[in-house]
């Protein structure tokens, strides 16, 4: 069984795109893997050094992949800030992490380029985090998206480092986990290719929003005048909505609508009403556990306890055995 770790960011509550891009997987990932999952909360300080809210946060993440379908049961999921061996190997392997290497790190030359008055010496040393954060476990393979390529990468390069320069075969050198079939990719309500949050939140249908705010955001979704030739392609603010309506809706509900828009008989209006409340009946059970957990602080309390636990059997034993490797002895 693979050892499989991936960090959750603490931005605040999941949307469609996240639930069917990666947590429906790291749900299906949890029965079939030995599974890390983190709330990564050092990470957010790189960019964002003095939040308002770390904990509302924090706890906001926590309540939603717990609704979302991650048991605390199968997979280890913990607080990042918990687990004091993350932060002690991250300072061993920034030993041997070079300032050239670090420095050319396209998403380190994206934050210098937008937020130049912020860049701080946790951003430089962001990619050893998150090895540190891999590699504590020794895990074989991470969940990572496109653009966090360079940064596995940097992860290998690490593990494959310290293993040459202490000449032991210690890390794994970890790989990207292939899910095994196409992510789901749901578009944005404003005609982007993406739901994202960074768009704005009528972009975004979170797992936790009230019927009348998914009405609201879809019937402002971006559309077009309709079709004037039978069968004419759908331009992409019209393509989303039917995305939408093939991942969320009935095969009947989408071919009826499809059959309208090519037929140029479509109401758009009448699409978006049919599309809100089968989006209503899908974040329905979501919903209703978000509100159970938010309000059950003891059961928070003893799954992040749980994770933390579990988690520290396998950090304390690496960082044991590191400290053993590199030298350090107790007199």
């Amino acid at each position: 069984m693979d050892i499989v770790v991936s960090g959750i960011r603490p931005t605040g509550n999941l949307h469609l795109g996240n639930y069917f891009g990666a947590v429906k997987n790291f749900i299906k990932m949890q029965n079939e893997h030995k599974c890390y999952f983190f709330i990564a909360d050092y990470h957010s300080l790189t960019t964002h050094p003095t939040p308002a809210d770390l904990h509302g946060n924090v706890k906001n993440v926590l309540v939603n992949f717990l609704a979302a379908g991650l048991d605390p049961e199968k997979a280890t999921l913990y607080i990042q800030s918990d687990i004091p061996e993350v932060t002690e190997l991250y300072l061993l392997l920034n030993m041997n992490a070079y300032l050239g290497e670090l420095e050319r790190v396209a998403s380190f030359k994206e934050k210098v380029r937008t937020q130049p008055d912020n860049i701080n010496a946790g951003l430089l040393t962001y990619p050893t985090l998150m090895a540190a954060d891999v590699l504590i476990h020794k895990a074989a393979k991470v969940p990572v998206g496109k653009d966090q390529e360079q940064h596995l990468e940097m992860m290998r390069n690490f593990a494959n480092r310290f293993n040459r320069m202490y000449k032991v075969e210690y890390f794994p050198a970890p790989v990207a986990f292939n899910f095994g079939e196409e992510l789901i990719k749901i578009p944005g309500l404003d005609g982007s290719t993406k739901m994202s949050k960074s768009e704005g939140d009528y972009n975004a249908i979170y797992l936790s929003d009230e019927p009348e705010v998914i009405r609201k955001k879809i019937m402002r979704a971006v559309t077009d005048a309709g079709p004037t030739v039978e069968n004419q392609p759908k331009p992409q603010p019209v393509e989303n909505l039917f995305q939408l309506m093939k991942v969320l809706s009935t095969t009947d509900t989408y071919e009826h609508f499809n059959n309208l828009y090519n037929t140029c008989q479509i109401r758009y209006g009448d699409l978006k009403k049919q599309l809100a409340e089968d989006v209503i009946v899908f974040t329905h059970p979501f919903r209703e556990k978000i509100k159970e957990l938010f309000v059950n602080d003891n059961y928070l309390h003893k799954v992040a306890s749980l994770g933390a636990e579990k988690a520290r059997e396998s950090t304390s034993r690496t960082i044991r055995e590191v400290r053993e490797i590199i030298g350090f002895k107790v007199f």
